[in-house]
């Protein structure tokens, strides 16, 4: 068994020194052989050597790299007939048409459009591996969904003219149900309560309409996220999440959910401030502030009062006015202090007013029940 290794390698490195130890020589012409589809034309626009010039090493070597480089063949040979360069092809075979079925939870039209910006499409040229990404493409939507017992089967069928035909059979299988949501950590809230702020759930009687029960990547993110606003608007501010686990059972049919949290202590605001540029007086800026001293922070209230002194300014022509919340924390006495700081930034101005569509009533009779006007602050 050694000797056959060795006379085989023996003889491949043979036959690799004949294949590139060519002498150089000047081409006089260029055929093409094993085109079927693509024309010579083609070929001769992505070959970087012409008649005329000379032929080495290097330059073979670059005419096969950029050949193999347009994607559209799977073989290249360079070889000479005398001062002829022969380019020996093999093209790659062409998409004829493209079916997907079994699938229900994805539409068809959708998921061909798709197909079309990775280059899968009928009429172009076929690519094994932007199949393969496919296939990975639509496990992952499908594990989206919940459907981690998913199958996909792909058929590839030749065709004549060197075209092939592809067909990707799903089989979805059912979702995965959750069976149990776990909150691990909670002193001060019970499980019912921050449960209820979930999407997601166990089986429920309304379950088979709101799918609720069917789990979600992404809604599980979202429910994260409720409980995250849930703690902060009560003033938990060191709230954290501290890990998530996911366990789905071998028949890939039921999931349990483990979520565990750190609470923290809850925070009360000490003091209100306002800082930055005023461009109208800080007293007319304070009703606004959601908050007072002495009430328990929220995240909420915050943002409220945030979006609520910036929809202010922008009544006085600040329509870009920035308001940011910095916060000073009290660890030892668990107590805020809280800075909203202005930046109005540029008055901004109305250049001009256009009206389009009015073919019965003129500019002007519309302009007179404006409010907004030209040149003047928006």
């Amino acid at each position: 068994m050694m000797k056959k290794i060795v006379t085989l390698l023996f003889f491949t490195l043979c036959l690799h020194g004949q294949v590139w130890a060519f002498e150089p020589f000047t081409v006089a012409d260029i055929r093409i052989e094993g085109l079927q589809r693509i024309s010579a034309g083609t070929v001769f626009n992505y070959l970087p050597v012409k008649a005329g010039e000379r032929l080495d090493q290097a330059r073979s070597s670059e005419a096969i790299h950029a050949l193999f480089a347009t994607g559209f063949f799977k073989d290249v040979r360079l070889e000479r007939d005398d001062n002829v360069l022969v380019v020996a092809v093999e093209e790659r075979p062409a998409i004829a048409s493209i079916k997907i079925e079994g699938n229900q939870d994805i539409e068809t039209e959708p998921l061909l459009e798709s197909l079309k910006d990775i280059g899968l499409a009928e009429g172009r040229v076929f690519n094994r591996s932007l199949l393969d990404r496919l296939e990975q493409e639509l496990r992952r939507q499908y594990f989206g969904r919940g459907k981690y017992g998913v199958k996909i089967a792909t058929t590839i069928t030749p065709l004549e003219r060197n075209r092939v035909g592809i067909l990707i059979n799903v089989s979805e299988g059912i979702a995965a149900r959750i069976q149990q949501i776990n909150i691990v950590g909670n002193q001060v809230y019970d499980d019912k309560t921050l449960l209820d702020q979930f999407e997601l759930s166990t089986p429920t009687l309304l379950s088979f309409y709101t799918k609720n029960d069917q789990y979600s990547k992404q809604k599980l993110s979202g429910d994260l996220e409720s409980l995250r606003s849930w703690y902060l608007d009560r003033g938990y501010i060191n709230f954290n999440i501290d890990s998530t686990q996911v366990t789905i059972t071998p028949d890939k049919k039921d999931i349990y959910i483990t979520i565990n949290i750190h609470e923290g202590e809850q925070f009360h605001i000490k003091e209100i401030k306002l800082a930055g540029t005023f461009v109208v007086e800080p007293e007319e800026l304070f009703p606004l502030v959601d908050l007072n001293p002495g009430e328990v922070f929220s995240r909420k209230r915050i943002t409220g009062t945030v979006e609520a002194i910036g929809d202010y300014l922008g009544n006085f022509g600040y329509a870009f006015a920035n308001v940011n919340t910095i916060p000073k924390v009290d660890q030892a006495n668990k107590e805020v202090e809280l800075t909203f700081f202005i930046d109005p930034g540029t008055r901004v101005y109305v250049n001009r007013i256009n009206m389009v569509g009015n073919t019965r009533t003129r500019d002007e009779v519309l302009r007179r029940e404006m409010r907004q006007m030209e040149a003047g602050w928006f």
